[in-house]
């Protein structure tokens, strides 16, 4: 599972990138001091001393001043250390998480206590991702992300001991932490990105690209790593009385990549944005203006063009960790070779997502790209509709391999050009936005996983079929009222 985000400029005749002192009537003392170590400072935009309501932002890009030290050189910043290093969290921790996730529903088939726990974390999602934002504001992104990353490794640790008892008690609480993360997450890179379009005086759209690309191809990644180390350690110790010590191995494992994971957060640099709860004085009145911002965002129009996408992201998800790993996988090549599909499955997403990255400039090319994945779960779903008449083929087990390739390229799209998408639309309502995403997300993804075991294959691809065509309808036209409101 996005969270990123284009410039306030596109959208709103605002500069999309760099600053001019000169144009400016203010002075040095008016502007929050940079240093390259100081962790309050650095990811401060500047705050309207009348600011009274949440998320009243300045449009523009972020002013900042710059030390000696922190002069652009090319197009490097302090920025893309936080980029990096969040990048690298985020592998550690969700190539465990993503390789258990993939195996659960096949390993815990009793009364389907591995889909039920996935679909009680999801709708724990759904419901705790209304407040997420404001925990978010309250505390910070850093913190936010340290809290956030507490409930994977519950989880993972509760699959030491599967059972009703421990299973669903530690999906319901990861998925109140998940929600807080993914919004921190959203929140960090798109004021890094911004911030480092700033300093090295490039359009906000670009560098909104290429972190996102960045972010989105090392999280990839994880599909990658964690499904080899699952398949290693699942046929090594494959034999029915070695299964468990195997199970055992693997979740040991994954504990130890999620520790690291979460050391490197706090070695991040904290920083609060715009929506710092010192700016708005009290709690009450943050909670008033972020669910202002998250009711007048279910009023706008383009949201309501964006929801059906948001939508089918869950659906998809929920198919390919779910559906595609127990119904397609585990028959033709066996349990032990889900990790191995699934490697390529992420391998394809994280190339992707580097590559979709790279070439998502504005709307139009977000457009162009959103549509071709697309196009490529298409395919995926055609072929697997007509599965039944090429199981016996010799070649099957290769057509799985290329199913999940190419699956893997349309959620990578999904995923990089969706936060693109919020963070052009939306600049102002940064944290409500992405909100609303996983929201709709978890609802879809948790619905999904529900009624999964009452539910046939073609059925499954047949709504899926229906709900694509139909959203990316609807984005393309969100996107062609956009660009002519532009013109």
């Amino acid at each position: 599972m996005a969270l990123d985000r284009s410039p306030s400029g596109l959208m709103d005749g605002s500069p999309s990138g760099g600053f001019d002192r000169s144009r400016s009537g203010r002075s040095d003392t008016d502007f929050v001091q940079v240093h390259g170590d100081e962790d309050e400072a650095l990811f401060r935009p500047i705050l309207p001393k009348v600011a009274a309501d949440i998320f009243q932002r300045q449009t523009s890009a972020p002013v900042l001043t710059r030390s000696d030290s922190m002069e652009s050189d090319g197009n490097w910043s302090p920025y893309l250390r936080d980029l990096h290093m969040l990048s690298l969290c985020f592998l550690l921790v969700f190539l465990a998480y993503g390789a258990t996730q993939n195996l659960e529903s096949s390993l815990f088939t009793d009364k389907g206590l591995g889909s039920t726990s996935l679909g009680v974390l999801y709708l724990s999602l759904t419901i705790f991702s209304f407040g997420a934002p404001i925990v978010v504001m309250r505390f910070g992104s850093k913190k936010a992300l340290l809290f956030g990353l507490s409930g994977y490794w519950i989880f993972i640790a509760a699959n030491l001991f599967p059972s009703w008892y421990t299973l669903i008690p530690a999906s319901v609480y990861l998925g109140f932490t998940a929600a807080i993360l993914w919004v921190a997450e959203g929140t960090y890179i798109t004021f890094a990105a911004k911030n480092h379009a700033a300093i090295c005086n490039i359009p906000e759209a670009t560098a909104l690209g290429r972190f996102n690309g960045e972010f989105w191809g090392a999280f990839s990644c994880h599909q990658v790593i964690g499904n080899l180390i699952s398949l290693a350690l699942l046929d090594f110790q494959k034999k029915p009385d070695k299964s468990s010590a195997g199970l055992v191995e693997l979740f040991l494992v994954f504990l130890g990549s999620m520790t690291i994971g979460t050391i490197l957060v706090c070695l991040l640099r904290p920083h609060d944005n715009l929506t710092s709860r010192a700016s708005f004085g009290d709690d009450s009145g943050m909670n008033r203006g972020y669910a202002k911002a998250s009711f007048a965002l279910l009023s706008e129009r383009r949201m309501l063009f964006l929801i059906c996408l948001l939508v089918y992201t869950g659906m998809q998800q929920a198919f390919i960790w779910g559906d595609f790993t127990r119904d397609i996988i585990k028959p033709t090549l066996g349990l032990s070779w889900v990790g191995g599909v699934m490697a390529f499955y992420g391998a394809s997403d994280t190339i992707a997502s580097v590559v979709a990255g790279r070439f998502s400039s504005g709307l139009l090319s977000i457009a162009v790209i959103l549509t071709g994945g697309a196009c490529c779960q298409i395919i995926v779903m055609a072929v697997l509709f007509f599965q039944g008449s090429l199981e016996q083929t010799s070649g099957y087990s290769y057509i799985v391999f290329g199913a999940a390739i190419i699956w893997g390229v349309g959620d990578a799209t999904f995923n990089t050009q969706i936060s693109a998408v919020l963070g052009i639309f939306y600049p102002n309502s940064t944290e409500a936005a992405f909100a609303q995403w996983k929201i709709w997300q978890s609802v879809a993804t948790s619905a999904a996983f529900f009624v999964s075991p009452y539910t046939t294959l073609i059925t499954k691809l047949l709504i899926l079929f229906v709900s694509l065509v139909i959203s990316v309808s609807l984005f393309l036209v969100a996107m062609w009222r956009s660009r002519r409101g532009q013109s």
